[in-house]
């Protein structure tokens, strides 16, 4: 899922939130009645009557919502590419769905608060909240339109042929229909809880992302009509198996798996819940909300409260989106537009099932035909011994970590062993996410246990992970372990692991540097970048982090480590220039950058002088990037890509040519205004050449990627990558994949007389892509 960083909380003035264009309701509205293109919009009596008004910037980019709503479409796109096995595809489509939940949660949210304090602010890229607002809704309303003919006209109908089916109520055959309301009496009717809405009764409060039922009854005796609210209830799962419905039976068989909708099922049966009232209608409707909290960390005494405080409030945020069916009659979304204080604007007609990601449970089912083969992650050579210690691996060089390919057991390893070993004084680290099942919490506290000294940095404002955090802070306190927040008005988005050895006479120090969190589950699908190093320098550096984190030092130097929020972002911004120098005096220079997202304003203007040097620029961006490339005189020399694939594309690292004397990177950071200013970050060097050598070849890889790569087009638009003529398709992915297969069967090979065995998956060959394929 994306993250978005924090802005301050505003108080929502309905009456100037904005109004619909009636273009924008539309989405099959023609192209020429579309906002024209910045720099070709007439202005405004209004922007003319505004100081604050401006032409478009000088500095050429692209708006940050749209190119999210970019990023979001190339993740649809996955979802209905017929390459990937069926479950995939819906995995694809979930994650889209959640994506877009949460867009409007922290983004859109930030932009009507904006809109309703009445700030003249504009974005980078010269637009204003409302122009950005109007724009996002027609996106959004082309993207769910793509995510409902993608799910029902496609998934769902190749799903059922392979013996997943999700019905609705008016499928069933009424022997199953009366084994159903059994069920219902049984199972769910005691959950519910209607909700009147009358003088006596005031609208009742609507959770966020829940499903409801806006339902109109009439008393047959009286005639009056009045309206209820029934909410799904989140304890009953919302795909019930069919099998256990109507035969009792738990076990749901992978090979028919049939679910009946809950609220197809509750919408059925509301006469149970109305004795004595005709049901007249009822409308599915669901809500989201500002999701984001405030936290003025100056002024709170205990930070561990004011988090778990501010995260009670976040239920109670302003609503932002409300969803509804087609059928929804004007007067009941008059209703809901009143008591919920939003406009139409914020209405959003989905012709197909709300809440779509809740899909995913289908993902989880045992049908590994319809799922990508399983593998098995490699192991850097000196890990393989089967009785070594990781800390002597560690002492015989620097140990690059390449996840998923590469295993992240070794960083488990590192933390498990120092928890039992003798010579371990003490274990340091942050923790930003990480998973309930996660072996590095047992493991810290059973190393305070066993007498070392642990510190650990728990980032409660880690969004939507604060409450996880704060039941890990609580267990690691209660362990005896020293347990810091952070620094305040940042959030620690470091991850960095130190452990502290006496061996023989001396004090040695090993280092974990990473640019994912410690989270074994999703270093299973994040690709990410980790350090081993036992080197003095890092060693050094790592103290001097920790003692700044947990103490009060605030000019702290570094020998190795480059940090945020000091250094980052004049650190970057060198060296960009210098390369530009370089190039300018005629040596060798070239730039490539791997990142989830390029924001700073900064960082591009530095890359479009560094293009207008002629030094060669090559960025893999995923998600959000606001740098337009190929402009003439500008960022010819500038080429980004972006790789949606089997795995998040999570890691950061930036590589320089440096005059001939190349430098390697990785960072937890990226290149975004919170990242350099508001949050505490690093960024290490890789200082064995092998291993920079190993990095080189990793984003060649990439850049080469033909299959799942797209190109950014200099209007802000994605184009795949498609082989050239007598060129090979090359997924990116899959090559690793295929290198860690291979790493894997040579290890077996000396541990397994006679050979490789057969134990292990074969990793499949790079899709192959006719020509007649089209990005869809």
């Amino acid at each position: 899922m994306i993250r978005h960083e924090q802005r301050p909380r505003r108080k929502r003035n309905a009456d100037v939130l904005v109004e619909p264009d009636p273009l924008l309701l539309d989405p099959s509205a023609p192209e020429e009645d579309a906002p024209a293109p910045r720099g070709e919009e007439e202005t405004t009596p209004a922007e003319e009557d505004d100081p604050s008004s401006s032409a478009a910037p000088l500095t050429p980019l692209l708006n940050r919502e749209l190119s999210w709503l970019e990023f979001n479409t190339r993740v649809l796109e996955e979802a209905r590419d017929e390459r990937w096995p069926l479950l995939e595809r819906l995995k694809f489509l979930c994650i889209s769905e959640s994506n877009l939940d949460e867009f409007f949660m922290i983004r859109v949210s930030a932009l009507r608060d904006q809109l309703s304090a009445d700030l003249a602010e504009r974005s980078d890229d010269g637009l204003s909240a409302r122009e950005q607002l109007m724009l996002v809704r027609k996106g959004v309303l082309a993207m769910e339109a793509g995510q409902t003919a993608c799910l029902h006209e496609d998934l769902l109908p190749r799903l059922a042929a392979a013996g997943i089916s999700v019905v609705a109520w008016e499928e069933l055959e009424e022997e199953r229909k009366e084994a159903a309301r059994g069920y219902f009496r049984r199972n769910v009717l005691p959950v519910l809880t209607p909700l009147a809405v009358d003088p006596g009764h005031p609208f009742p409060f609507l959770s966020n992302l829940s499903l409801n039922l806006a339902i109109e009854t009439k008393n047959p005796e009286t005639g009056e009509v009045k309206f209820a609210r029934v909410k799904m209830p989140p304890a009953i799962p919302r795909l019930l198996s069919l099998r256990a419905v109507v035969e009792g039976k738990k076990k749901v068989k992978a090979g028919r798996a049939e679910f009946l909708l809950l609220e197809s099922l509750v919408q059925a049966n509301l006469e149970e819940l109305f004795p004595g009232l005709e049901i007249l209608a009822s409308y599915l409707f669901r809500i989201t909300r500002d999701a984001d909290i405030e936290i003025q960390e100056d002024e709170a005494s205990d930070l561990l409260a004011t988090i778990e405080q501010e995260v009670r409030k976040r239920r109670f945020g302003a609503v932002v989106r409300v969803e509804v069916t087609p059928k929804t009659p004007k007067r009941m979304r008059k209703l809901l537009m009143r008591q919920l204080e939003v406009s139409d604007f914020d209405i959003y007609e989905v012709a197909g099932l709300l809440g779509a990601s809740d899909l995913m449970a289908l993902v989880k089912l045992d049908r590994r035909d319809l799922k990508d083969a399983p593998f098995t992650p490699a192991l850097p050579a000196p890990l393989g011994a089967p009785d070594g210690s990781i800390f002597q691996a560690i002492r015989q060089g620097d140990l690059l970590l390449h996840h998923p390919y590469d295993s992240f057991g070794p960083v488990v390893d590192l933390i498990e062993e120092a928890a039992d070993d003798p010579k371990t004084l003490a274990i340091k680290m942050t923790l930003y996410r990480t998973s309930s099942d996660s072996p590095v919490i047992p493991a810290l506290i059973r190393a305070s246990e066993n007498g070392k000294q642990v510190a650990v940095l728990v980032e409660l404002k880690a969004r939507f992970d604060e409450e996880n955090n704060i039941v890990w802070a609580k267990a690691l306190e209660r362990a005896g372990i020293h347990v810091v927040y952070g620094v305040v008005g940042l959030k620690t988005h470091a991850k960095i692991a130190l452990v502290v050895r006496r061996e023989k006479d001396e004090i040695r120090r090993y280092v974990h540097l990473g640019t994912g969190n410690y989270n074994p589950a999703t270093a299973k699908v994040y690709t990410d970048l980790g350090l081993l190093t036992c080197r003095p320098e890092f060693g050094e550096d790592a103290t001097r982090l920790f003692n700044t984190l947990t103490g009060l030092a605030t000019r702290t130097t570094y020998n190795r480590l480059v940090t945020a929020p000091r250094d980052m972002h004049r650190t970057v911004r060198e060296w960009i220039s210098r390369e530009t120098a370089h190039a300018r005096a005629g040596r060798p220079a070239r730039i490539r950058a791997k990142l989830n997202a390029l924001v700073d304003r900064g960082t591009i203007e530095a890359l479009y002088e560094a293009s207008q040097a002629g030094v060669p620029i090559d960025l893999i961006v995923r998600g959000v990037c606001c740098l337009v490339p190929g402009l003439p005189g500008v960022s010819e020399t500038i080429r980004v890509r972006s790789i949606v694939g089997r795995f998040l594309e999570h890691s950061r690292f930036f590589l320089f040519d440096n005059g001939g004397e190349p430098e390697v990177w990785a960072s937890s950071a990226d290149w975004m205004p919170r990242n350099f200013f508001r949050r505490v970050e690093v960024s290490f060097p890789f200082v064995d050449s092998d291993l920079g050598r190993q990095l080189s070849d990793t984003f060649d890889a990439l850049m080469a990627d033909n299959v799942k790569a797209r190109a950014l087009r200099s209007d802000g638009t994605y184009e795949r990558c498609h082989p050239g003529r007598g060129e090979p398709a090359i997924d990116s992915q899959a090559f690793f994949l295929d290198q860690a297969r291979r790493r894997v069967l040579k290890a077996a090979e000396h541990f397994v007389k006679g050979g490789a065995t057969d134990d292990f998956e074969r990793v499949p060959e790079p899709r192959e892509r006719g020509p007649e394929d089209e990005e869809r």
